[in-house]
């Protein structure tokens, strides 16, 4: 860990990968998956290989409950403003529609997995700010401000 200058975590991945993985570039005492503080790692003499450079795929760690928390939440909050740009831009097309029409139109634009329930929270949030209304006449239809 001192010579390469690597996180504990992301050197054991790299490890795993150079012991475990397709190409054995290191042979690990005692064998196994898993990386103890007393394993000792020694170049695999016997590696070869038919090109001259070798690709060492890292293995995948699975996140914690909390790591895929975060990373849900950045992804959503990335995705509202998206999804706020192609309602406004259907909108600003369409200058009235049908809520409807426009729950169609968005999951035929955005391309991205997304609850109706969630479409619906920014709607009301772009009528909040005043970047549509619903009609006076059918409140099931939106209106674009300009």
């Amino acid at each position: 860990m001192e010579l390469t200058n690597l996180e504990e975590t992301e050197l054991n991945r790299t490890l795993i990968s150079l012991t475990c993985g397709k190409s054995r570039v290191l042979l690990k005492k005692p064998k196994g998956p898993n990386i103890e503080n007393s394993d000792v790692f020694i170049f695999n003499k016997q590696f070869t290989d038919r090109l001259f450079r070798v690709r060492i795929n890292q293995i995948q760690l699975k996140e914690t409950k909390e790591e895929e928390k975060a990373t849900e939440k950045s992804v959503l909050i990335d995705r509202q403003f998206q999804i706020d740009a192609a309602i406004v831009r259907i909108m600003k097309s369409y200058k009235c529609i049908s809520h409807t029409n426009l729950i169609g139109e968005l999951f035929d634009k955005l391309g991205i997995p997304v609850k109706p329930s969630d479409l619906k929270k920014r709607i009301e949030l772009l009528i909040e700010r005043e970047y549509m209304e619903r009609d006076k006449d059918n409140p099931a239809n939106y209106n674009y401000i300009a």
